[in-house]
Parts: C-alpha cells; structure tokens; sequence
C-alpha cells in the first residue's frame, strides 16, 4: 500500500542525522486538523476485507486491508513509510550499515514493551524476523537464511544480507511486525503497537488504546475496525454516519462525498497502481514486441478519467512513480494503433485467438480497468476475453502463472522495492516470470551503491530496462481516496502503507 514518503536512507547519513529526519516526516504525515487535538472518542473505521481472506497472523499474506489495518496498530514493524526521507521509525529508534556493508544493525526503541508490560528484547525480534522469513523467504526479510538474523546485546538486533544492501530499511517497512518469542497462536495477541485488541470477531475488531506505547500515548480511546466486502456498502455506511472513516473507499465515493459539508475527501497520490502483468518468459506475450504492441494500444487518459473518475494520473510503464529517482526523460508513451498492429505483425502474433485477462474485485476499479483495456485492445486486432476470479482462486491459480492478469499494489514511491519485489530473478513474487541479466546487474549495483551518483545511474538503468521490454503495462497511477466525518482530524496523508498509522488520528467536538 502512497504518498511523498520521497527519499531513500543512505548508508552515508548518520544514523542521528536520519531518525532526526524521519522523526520530522512521522509527524508531518498527519492531516492538520482545526483546534487544538483533544483526546478521548472511538474512531469508527470501514475497511475493505473478504471472509475468505481474514487472517490474524501478521506474517502472512494479509491480502484484507481490514486485517492490515488491525494488525498494524497492535504490533509494530521495525521501520514504516514516512514522508521526507521515505523510512520512519517504529520498534526501531535507530539503524545504521556497519562497516562490512552487507550488516546492518537495528536498535529497538527505548522503553518498547508488549501489552501484557514485558519489555521487547532482541530475542523477540530476532525470534519474529527468522519466522517471517521462514514464512515468505527473502521476499519480506531479503537475508540467505533466517540464521542471517541474529541478537547483538539485549537491544539491538543485527541483518545481514547476502551483498550490500543499501536499502534494507526500506524494504522491511511495514512488514517485520514483532512477536513474543515462540509465539504461533494469534487469537489473543500480544503486541508492541499503540492500540490493544479489545475484542475481534470474524475480521471485525475493537483496539484500545495502549497508555504505555513507546511512540506516546495515543489520543483515541478506542478505534472500532469494520470490514465491508465492498467499497459500495462502506461508502454509504460512512455517508448515512454508520463509520466515522472508509479507508481507501475510492474515486466514485470520494465524488460522491465531494462538497458535502460533514464529510472530509482525502486524496493521495501515487497510491494505488493497478498494472495488467504479461508473462515474459513464455507463452503469447513473451515476445517484447508484443507486449509493446499492447502498451501502444491503451488510451491512458480513457484510462484515468473512467476508472479513476479523474482522481488519478497517467502513467509510463514504469512503477515507482513516486520515487525522487524516477525517470521523468523517458518518452511519454500515447496510443499508436497503426504502429501497434505492425509490431503484431511483425512478432506473427495470431490475432485469430481470444486471450484470457484474469482480473479479481480487490483494488477499486481494477475490474473496470481490464474491461475497458479489453476494448482498448480490441482496435488492434487483438481479443480479449475478461475473467473475473474469487480472490482466493486467483492467487491459488492464476498469480505468477497466468499470460496476463491484473495486479494490484498499495505503494508505488521506489522503483527498488519493486526491482526487489517482483522483477529481480531472484524474487518468489516475479509475477511476470521477468529474468534480465541486465536488469539483475543493474539491481544488484543499485543495492551497493557507495554514491547517490551511482545509484541513481542504476535506478536510471532499471527503469530503461522495464520501459523498454518488462512484463507490465502500468498505464496509470490511482489516488487514495478516504472519505471521513468532519469531525476527524489528523489522518494520514501518507499514501499506500502509510494510511493505516491512525495513531494520531482525534475527533474535534
């Protein structure tokens, strides 16, 4: 799940010099509200979730933006997004790349105690960090073994990858959640984070405030999480005042909301990106002029204006679009129908057939985005056919395997977290089958960077790389859209993952 967390931590600062920084973008991630903030008061929160999809364990998949939402404000991650630079503390007060450059050591903040008053020790993290990563591999925790994670003393836990990694920080934000060693059951949880689970029942839940947070007591009493099975229901629930906030609802309720005096539209930019995936690797669109035929058939203006109701921006077939290091000199791709049909018919691609676009209802719009871009397609010459699947069967079936699906992510501001995530050979997430020495070469330079000048020349490479022969069509970039209660003040304006820190959230009178 994204706003201007803008910056990346470079080994090069020192570690005073970067908490001092994201210190400062923590605090300025919040909404400014009227009045001075008062404490006390329930927020009532909608929040997307399927039943089939609710999970407790915060490391696994958490595919409901309910249980994200939950499990973030009971445990802390050791970083989270922040504005300026783009990784803010939480368990972790401080961090810094030791001299060998492949270990990076993670202080945990001071006075961090779980909710039952125990204080968290480097076992607890060590103990959290090697599950997660037994769990999800190096997708979550990017180390060769889980034996990679280990205690330095009593407060500090030390990483260590497998080359120099640069930007470690950023990619363990918001998913390194923290545990009580041997923890394995999660139905009465025990966190570190700034609310404590009062009661929860079938992916719907009440947090408490948790007076001893290390980050300071928060000014909410209570929050009161609902999940709704559509952005539609949560709309309504929070225009009728069933809600207080319907988190990431969507353009058609934000329109909806707009000029209503009761209600608030917060809008995020850079928040969702909803790609269409071509297998490169094999299959009808393993041939790059085929999958540039397609990027040349989307009209991504149509795009923009009717799946995102405007509330969004064109894009370039490069994700990262928030990121300081993007590309902005490459050519901005329009359509091109006649160039379009001759790369088709130069790569012999057989228009006789009907492709399959596998799509799912999980992003707001993402089922009108394939429809529409089936049509799209239709003007050169090639059929689409577009199959909407039950989440589950889509990522049982269909994700990482399928010639083309839609995807869908709740962050778009580093071009390396995708790099890492899902493009780099070595990523269980490859989810267009992508294998470029090229590209490899250039993340691995990126990781190392010992100047800013280098990485930048290596972000600059992956993004050439992806604009020119990648696996994904992203033709746009969504707002988030939060449509709450005047009364609530002081939400997020991170976007992406940055939406669930309520912490700081209050109610005026």
């Amino acid at each position: 799940m994204t706003l201007s967390r803008r910056q990346f931590m470079f080994a090069g600062l020192g570690t005073t010099a970067l908490i001092a920084l994201a210190a400062c973008s923590s605090e300025d991630s919040s909404a400014g509200g009227s009045g001075n903030p008062t404490a006390g008061g329930t927020l009532r929160v909608g929040a997307l979730g399927q039943p089939s999809k609710i999970e407790q364990d915060p490391h696994q998949t958490l595919s409901n933006d309910s249980d994200f939402l939950i499990t973030s404000l009971v445990y802390d991650a050791l970083t989270v997004p922040g504005a300026d630079p783009n990784v803010a503390p939480r368990l972790a007060s401080e961090w810094v790349q030791l001299d060998d450059l492949r270990k990076w050591k993670f202080t945990i903040a001071d006075g961090a105690r779980f909710h039952d008053g125990t204080p968290v020790t480097s076992d607890d993290v060590v103990w959290s960090l090697r599950r997660l990563r037994e769990i999800t591999g190096e997708t979550k925790v990017p180390v060769a073994s889980a034996q990679d994670i280990v205690a330095d003393g009593p407060n500090a836990v030390i990483i260590t990858t497998a080359s120099p990694n640069r930007e470690l920080p950023l990619l363990l934000r918001l998913m390194t959640f923290t545990v009580k060693k041997d923890t394995t059951d999660f139905t009465a949880p025990v966190g570190t984070g700034p609310f404590k689970l009062e009661s929860y029942r079938d992916g719907n839940a009440r947090l408490i405030r948790n007076e001893n947070w290390h980050g300071g007591t928060p000014l909410l009493e209570a929050i009161e999480v609902t999940r709704f099975d559509s952005t539609t229901a949560m709309a309504n629930a929070v225009i009728a005042g069933q809600i207080d906030l319907a988190s990431n609802v969507g353009a058609v309720a934000g329109r909806t909301a707009d000029g209503r005096g009761e209600l608030t539209v917060v809008r995020r930019s850079n928040d969702v990106v909803i790609p269409i995936v071509m297998r490169t690797s094999d299959g009808p669109f393993a041939d790059p002029r085929v999958r540039e035929a397609l990027r040349l058939a989307v009209d991504r203006d149509a795009m923009v204006k009717q799946v995102t109701s405007g509330y969004g921006t064109i894009a370039n077939d490069v994700l990262g679009t928030g990121d300081p290091t993007y590309d902005s000199s490459l050519e901005q791709r329009s359509r091109e129908i006649d160039r379009a049909k001759q790369l088709l018919a130069e790569a012999n691609f057989d228009t006789g057939q009907t492709y399959t676009l596998f799509t799912k209802e999980e992003a707001a719009g993402e089922v009108d985005s394939a429809k529409l871009f089936a049509t799209q397609a239709a003007e050169i010459g090639v059929k689409i056919d577009v199959v909407t699947q039950d989440a589950n069967v889509f990522y049982d079936d269909t994700w990482l395997k399928a010639p083309l699906y839609t995807a869908n992510w709740g962050t778009n501001d580093s071009v390396i977290f995708f790099a890492s995530k899902t493009m780099y050979s070595g990523t269980k997430w490859n989810e267009s089958g992508f294998k470029d020495p090229e590209f490899d070469a250039a993340y691995l330079e990126a990781l190392s960077a010992a100047d800013e000048t280098t990485y930048q020349a290596a972000s600059k490479k992956l993004q050439e790389i992806q604009y020119d022969r990648g696996g994904y069509l992203v033709w746009g970039m969504a707002d988030g859209v939060d449509v709450a209660s005047s009364k609530v003040q002081g939400l997020p304006q991170l976007g992406g993952y940055g939406r669930v820190q309520l912490e700081k959230a209050w109610l005026s009178s």
